[in-house]
């Protein structure tokens, strides 16, 4: 089982990204799958999940209205949209899965992991 994050990058305040979360070894459809992010020298912080089944999402407020999370069953990936892009959001992300219905605030509920993706926001 493998969960890969993709699609960071370099981006100037204001801007868009889409980070992508792809599992091979397990559907995605089952799971609830989280964002977390961690800058340097800081705390890990959970930024969305989506329940599986119907779809149901959650945010913090540091993200609400600016980060969409979503997902592609034919392509067993999970997306988060990220808009309006600040500083502050400068931060490894890093994607995992849960078993079951619900996502968690918290890392350790998680099952699976993968390798975080480099956001970078800066003008």
């Amino acid at each position: 089982v493998q969960l890969q994050a993709s699609g960071g990058g370099s981006v100037q305040p204001g801007g868009s990204l889409r980070l992508s979360c792809t599992g091979s070894g397990l559907t995605l459809d089952y799971y609830a799958v989280g964002w977390f992010r961690q800058a340097p020298e800081k705390e890990r912080e959970w930024v969305s999940y989506i329940n599986s089944g119907d779809g149901t999402t959650n945010y913090p407020y540091s993200v609400k209205g600016r980060f969409t999370i979503s997902g592609n069953n034919a392509k067993n990936t999970v997306y988060l949209q990220m808009n309006s892009l600040k500083p502050e959001d400068t931060a490894s992300y890093y994607c995992a899965a849960r078993k079951g219905y619900s996502g968690s605030y918290y890392w350790d509920d998680y099952d699976y992991w993968g390798p975080g993706t480099q956001v970078t926001v800066s003008s």
